[in-house]
């Protein structure tokens, strides 16, 4: 059975981190109740900010292990940007509308800089060179396989100005025991060079690109697996919980959690003094924490110590200089 957990810690690393900051960039993160956003603001060489976002997205979209996804990608209005934003005539920008009902990658950027009547014009062209450009960075980063250029892709939201982007579940599930998943867009994003400029009393003008995962859509996928798996969702990553069923032990607890810490096995205590056994093991069990390390009296009289799983229920008694290794084991087993 893989291993599912609620996220993958990598995934929640990239997820909840900073992500990168580069140099003079405003990198924004934003917590929300549905979504988690990541945002570059600040005047760069074309596509590179925006390639680096899809980059990103693929990264957090892998590290959770949804399953296959793909990142559709367009501009903002195309026909409107085109005519009354860059000046194309109606004619090139209906000739545009054409490739509406295609989809591809590069090839696909290649076969309309090959019309003549697009070629012939040179707002359409700097348009396309910049999509040339965007998939020459997206091949670089490994991830031009999971774009689509798609010109049937509109985002609803009126402060896009340029390149957006949508990642989409495909239908084939991540494991085969799983149901096909129908949740729309996971993830989603774009350029609004003019947004941060409204609210600037200057109106200063402060290109920007950025992505949201959609957080809330991510759980009840994760939620949804962990069901059909029949796995109890948990919200803590902790691995060995340290008990003990006596008082004033708490030393003795905390040089045994400093033991596990330092062979990078995830462990927590109880924050009190004297807590109480029973106490300690319902909350392992409440966290669906797989194992306790017990310490009393007549483990350290004896030197072991007990270990427990929580599952079972079932206790057996290991010699101090053992339980790290025997811990790893357990895990690796789980």
């Amino acid at each position: 059975m893989p291993q599912l957990g609620l996220l993958h810690g990598r995934a929640w690393a990239v997820l909840f981190g900073q992500l990168r900051r580069p140099p003079g960039a405003v990198c924004i993160r934003a917590v929300h109740s549905h979504s988690q956003d990541f945002d570059i603001a600040g005047q760069f060489d074309p596509m590179i900010p925006d390639a680096e976002c899809l980059k990103i997205m693929c990264e957090i979209l892998s590290g959770l292990q949804l399953g296959d996804f793909l990142i559709k990608m367009s501009w903002k209005d195309v026909r409107h940007e085109m005519v009354a934003k860059k000046g194309l005539a109606a004619e090139i920008a209906d000739r545009i509308g054409d490739y509406v009902q295609c989809h591809g990658g590069v090839s696909l950027v290649k076969q309309m800089f090959q019309d003549p009547r697009l070629s012939q014009n040179k707002q359409a062209l700097e348009g396309l060179g910049d999509l040339k450009l965007l998939f020459e960075y997206l091949t670089l980063f490994g991830i031009a396989e999971k774009i689509s250029f798609d010109l049937s892709l509109a985002r609803g939201l009126d402060y896009y100005t340029g390149v957006i982007y949508e990642a989409v579940l495909l239908q084939t599930p991540a494991h085969a025991e799983e149901e096909p998943l129908n949740v729309g867009s996971v993830a989603a994003g774009g350029r609004y060079d003019g947004l941060v400029g409204m609210f600037d009393p200057k109106g200063h003008n402060v290109p920007c690109v950025g992505l949201s995962i959609g957080v809330e859509r991510i759980f009840s996928i994760v939620e949804q697996r962990m069901k059909t798996f029949g796995e109890k969702i948990r919200t803590t990553e902790t691995q060995v919980f340290v008990a003990t069923p006596q008082k004033n032990f708490l030393q003795e607890r905390l040089k045994l959690i400093a033991e596990l810490w330092d062979a990078g096995i995830k462990a927590e205590l109880m924050y009190k003094n004297n807590p109480k056994l029973l106490t300690q093991l319902h909350y392992c069990e409440n966290m669906g924490i797989p194992l306790v390390v017990i310490i009393g009296e007549q483990e350290l009289k004896e030197g072991v110590i007990m270990l427990r799983s929580v599952a079972s229920r079932e206790e057996v008694a290991i010699t101090r200089e053992n339980l790290v290794a025997e811990i790893q084991k357990r895990l690796s087993e789980s």
